[in-house]
């Protein structure tokens, strides 16, 4: 079994837009996208929708090996990653025909990663 990661981008701005009727909508496709995991035998083992970029804080390294600490997003982009599904699968192409549920017409792409396992790895 493959741990992915559905990581799902969006427009913050635009979601805060939306009345609650409208999020009500979106939220459904999320319940559906649950469901449709299920019945195909995929297992949703975490996730979350997160805060709005602007509540990003930024941890950087310096050369002089002090810290530096920055409040806002990393990308001056309108998407940013709003939330994302751990996902166990032995079905990648099904997972990837399931994600297309959370998929936007002209929006962003839902983008599936697998994690990398380290469970046998004698060095972490």
């Amino acid at each position: 079994m493959t741990t992915y990661v559905v990581l799902l981008p969006g427009d913050e701005d635009a979601w805060e837009a939306l009345s609650p009727e409208e999020q009500g909508t979106v939220f459904a496709r999320h319940e559906e996208f649950s469901r449709a995991l299920a019945e195909r035998g995929h297992t949703v083992t975490g996730g979350a929708e997160l805060t709005h970029s602007r509540t990003t804080r930024q941890v950087r390294r310096n050369a002089d090996g002090g810290v530096a600490v920055t409040d806002g997003p990393y990308a001056e982009t309108v998407e940013q990653l709003s939330g994302f599904y751990l996902v166990e699968s032995d079905d990648l192409d099904d997972l990837v025909q399931v994600c297309a549920i959370l998929a936007d017409v002209g929006g962003p792409p839902v983008e599936v990663r697998a994690a990398v396992d380290h469970s046998g790895d004698s060095e972490v």
